[in-house]
């Protein structure tokens, strides 16, 4: 209480949207509120300590900030409302709703950015959330509290990928974190929640393009705080959306950059690892309660999967979805936990399916090369080029949309349209059973 009342005048300089004060009653990662000499206020977040010299990322920016300006810690990190009539409404990087429904401001409020839950109250992961996306269930099924990202460049349909997950997941609840969008995509988003019917069981946490850059790191820890409420006190099976966690990294590099911190690879901070895993390790299956599962999207500068953002990443999380051409590729994914699931939740023949369907697509791919090189083609080779093209069509398009037993009938019905069952190589047993008797192949 006394921290709340103190006030801190006179700052020692401005730079960009970080100011400094003397002060020793502040703690890293504390808010406190920045009163001008106009009157207006704005949130302030402690990132640095320095002796009794304290460095605030200022919500508002650094812009028309007098050095005559008052600052009074407010001696808690950043909390968050929460409460049951969060569900449908979105709130800025700040926590404050922003779109215009009724004042939340009594509602009770949770500290976000607290330690990941205990390793001995985790459960095994072990059960699948259909997504009625074939190339993932079928081929990297999504596992309740799993971490996965979304690899992708600049200009592939990522956000309507993860927005079609959003609203086709069974998940009783969704949580969504925009991190620097610009206001078309930030539209879409709501856009479709609203209607596909699922805008009344969800959160959303945006920072927009043109927002304060601090706000952006403030986004999944208050998307995560909730959602592991919601998981532990509530028993709710949560699906967390982010995208995109490249802009995530790169306000980071620009904040420590202003703080003239030494950088490490491409201009990077050396801790990028670390506050990457401090957000995916807040996927957990609770024993005895919800879940949390986080599906981002990770940008890859000029498709470099070296690139420190999505190279740290592939070591947090279990596997990626690699969207390529419009659709997710089937090499480049991968998903270590659709062991789990693959068989158990779903049916005996997904195992075999999954790996003849790779396998001859893969050999479709190398047909294509003869093909393309102008080697003479076998019977077999034509097929397998068949097969490629109803591959494509039918299961890689994003757009496509149907659940895991019907995938895996229409799988079946693909293969009987392009070859014999002896030419499967798959169990016989399987084959007598799923592949279709009376399927028409073109000659």
């Amino acid at each position: 209480m006394v921290n709340e009342l103190l006030r801190h005048t006179r700052l020692l300089e401005i730079v960009g949207d970080t100011a400094r004060v003397k002060s020793k009653n502040a703690a890293f990662g504390d808010i406190a509120l920045v009163e001008n000499v106009g009157g207006e206020t704005s949130l302030a977040k402690v990132i640095e300590l320095d002796g009794d010299v304290v460095s605030l990322q200022v919500f508002a920016g650094g812009k028309g900030l007098s050095t005559d300006a008052a600052v009074r810690f407010l001696g808690h990190p950043l909390e968050v409302v929460y409460s049951e009539n969060i569900l449908g409404r979105i709130f800025n990087g700040s926590g404050e709703p922003v779109d215009g429904g009724p004042d939340l401001s009594t509602e009770p409020r949770i500290p976000t950015g607290t330690p990941t839950i205990n390793p001995t109250m985790r459960v095994m992961p072990s059960r699948m959330i259909p997504t009625n996306v074939p190339m993932i269930d079928l081929f990297n099924c999504l596992v309740e509290s799993q971490k996965i990202p979304i690899f992708s460049v600049a200009g592939e349909p990522y956000n309507e990928l993860l927005a079609r997950i959003g609203f086709q997941a069974d998940a009783d609840v969704v949580v969504f974190g925009g991190l620097g969008l610009i206001f078309d995509d930030f539209h879409f988003f709501r856009s479709a929640f609203e209607e596909h019917g699922v805008f009344h069981r969800t959160v959303m946490f945006v920072n927009q393009a043109s927002d304060p850059i601090v706000e952006r790191l403030l986004i999944p820890d208050m998307a995560l705080a909730v959602a592991e409420k919601m998981a532990i006190e509530e028993s709710k099976r949560v699906l967390v959306l982010m995208t995109d966690m490249t802009a995530y990294a790169d306000a980071m590099k620009e904040i420590g950059i202003a703080l003239e911190r030494i950088p490490a690879t491409r201009g990077y901070m050396g801790d990028l690892y670390t506050q990457l895993a401090r957000r995916y390790e807040k996927a957990c299956d609770f024993k005895g309660a919800g879940s949390v599962t986080i599906l981002t999207v990770t940008t890859m500068p000029g498709n470099d999967v070296t690139h420190p953002v999505p190279d740290n990443t592939g070591y947090i999380t279990e596997g990626q979805l690699y969207l390529h051409d419009g659709g997710i590729d089937p090499f480049g994914s991968l998903s270590r936990l659709k062991q789990h699931v693959i068989g158990k939740a779903t049916r005996e023949d997904h195992g075999q399916i999954m790996n003849t369907m790779i396998r001859l697509y893969s050999g479709a791919k190398e047909a294509e090369k003869k093909q393309a090189m102008a080697f003479e083609l076998s019977v077999y080779d034509e097929k397998l080029l068949r097969f490629g093209r109803l591959f494509q069509e039918r299961f890689m398009d994003i757009n496509v949309s149907m659940p895991v037993l019907e995938a895996l009938d229409l799988c079946w019905k693909t293969l009987a349209e392009c070859f014999d069952p002896q030419e499967l190589l798959m169990k016989k047993a399987l084959t007598d059973k799923y592949f279709p008797k009376d399927v028409r192949r073109e000659s």
